[in-house]
């Protein structure tokens, strides 16, 4: 009985999962989880690869000391984010992709080759944290000098255990330097900005065995998060889904990339899946409420916002795409800033919050059943979002679409599908 880590580390934990298969179905059992999250260092948000990778180790020798016979193991990350290198050594910070470091160069990157190209060519949406914006930010601070290399973090990470340097397919299409064409980074982008050509190699698929550690197959997962979630959702048909975690995504399955004027003006993402592509939204997700409760009620259960949250009697909403919200110093002063009074009680922020993610879902529907010229019936929700009963009934509410929520690692569970799949 084979058996598989998967190694699922997001923007506020990670944990270690081993999963086999049994009578037909999988089976897991999470052996490590620990803590993540940004540190503040010269008035920029980095992120602690030295602590990622000492837990991504203790993790894994907690599996082995659980289950000694492991074939393979795998990492995913959020995406966007990466480690510069000289040779085997990283040039530190890593900067994490809330930092603002990319706001003032995306105009001089869009006078070298404007959004409407770059979409034209990728299918990515504008995000200001896109990998393209950062290495440009890179390159103009003078951090490319000498880098031979860019990992992004769970290709990072591999390489430190393996020592094999790799460029996953679906981790690089969330840069934005990807062509929607030809499934490689896109030579007319990366000479246009002047970026190194040497930092950009071929991109290998899912499946891809790289190298060892342990007596352990190291193996290429979808290594962007969202891109195994999709592979774990217990799916019928094809249909719509949301990755519910501090961001939420959602989008449908695609055959190849929209990349027309309605998806570019809707802001949609063509990214890469296993065998197709991920035509999806990024919405803030619940960061809100995370940071809310960060700022309103540190520690209060969530079932206890909730319930006070779906007994108040504040309607007005918020557009949850709004840069204001993105990594404001006070979660509650940016909704003060787009309300048009604020509510009389704290738990007036939360029902704002849920009332006007489920309004934004909606919205995305609207432009995904238009752009792509399909009605969808279902909605699966996925992640820790899912746990939430009343947003799930807001959004089937808002959405008309039958919300099938899992609150399942689908995440973990697609790492190990890939793993399972290119095993057999």
């Amino acid at each position: 009985m084979p058996l598989y880590l998967a190694i699922d580390i997001g923007a506020s934990s990670g944990r270690h999962i081993v999963g086999w298969e049994e009578n037909g179905e999988l089976q897991t059992r999470e052996v490590y989880r620990f803590p993540n999250g940004v540190t503040e260092r010269d008035e920029h948000l980095t992120w602690d690869i030295a602590a990622l990778e000492d837990h991504v180790r203790a993790g894994i020798d907690e599996a082995l000391k659980q289950f000694p016979d492991i074939e393979s193991l795998s990492i995913d990350t959020w995406g966007v984010d990466y480690v510069l290198m000289k040779g085997d050594e990283p040039v530190l910070p890593c900067y994490a992709y809330r930092d603002s470091r990319t706001e003032a160069v995306i105009p001089q990157a869009h006078e070298k080759m404007p959004f409407a190209e770059l979409y034209r060519r990728t299918g990515i949406q504008f995000q200001p944290f896109n990998t393209i914006y950062q290495l440009y930010a890179d390159k103009l601070a003078g951090r490319l000098a000498g880098v031979t290399d860019f990992q992004m973090i769970p290709e990072y990470l591999m390489y430190r255990l393996c020592g094999v340097k790799s460029h996953e397919y679906t981790n690089a299409t969330t840069g934005g330097m990807v062509s929607a064409e030809t499934g490689e980074f896109d030579p007319d982008i990366i000479d246009t900005l002047g970026l190194p050509k040497r930092l950009f190699k071929p991109l290998q698929q899912p499946g891809t065995a790289i190298g060892e550690y342990k007596g352990m197959k190291v193996a290429l997962c979808a290594t962007h998060d969202t891109g195994s979630t999709v592979e774990g959702i217990p799916m019928e048909g094809n249909e719509l889904y949301i990755s519910s975690g501090t961001w939420s995504l959602l989008g449908v399955k695609v055959p190849k990339p929209i990349t027309n004027s309605g998806s570019m003006a809707a802001n949609y993402s063509n990214e890469g899946g296993v065998g197709y592509t991920r035509y999806q939204k990024n919405l803030m997700g619940m960061w809100l409420v995370n940071r809310l409760r960060d700022e309103l009620c540190p520690g209060k259960p969530w079932n206890e916002i909730t319930a006070e949250a779906e007994e108040k009697h504040f309607d007005p909403l918020v557009d949850v795409n709004d840069p204001i919200f993105l990594a404001p110093e006070s979660m509650r002063a940016a909704f003060d800033a787009r309300l048009p009074h604020p509510p009389k009680c704290d738990m007036g922020y939360f029902r704002c919050a849920y009332r006007s993610l489920a309004q934004g879902y909606q919205q995305a529907i609207e432009e995904i059943e238009r752009n792509t010229g399909r009605t969808y019936s279902k909605l699966y929700i996925v992640g820790g979002g899912a746990k939430n009963a009343f947003l799930n009934r807001l959004t089937e509410e808002a959405t008309g679409k039958q919300v099938i929520a899992l609150p399942i690692e689908a995440t973990a569970l697609g790492n190990l599908k890939i793993q399972m799949d290119a095993n057999k």
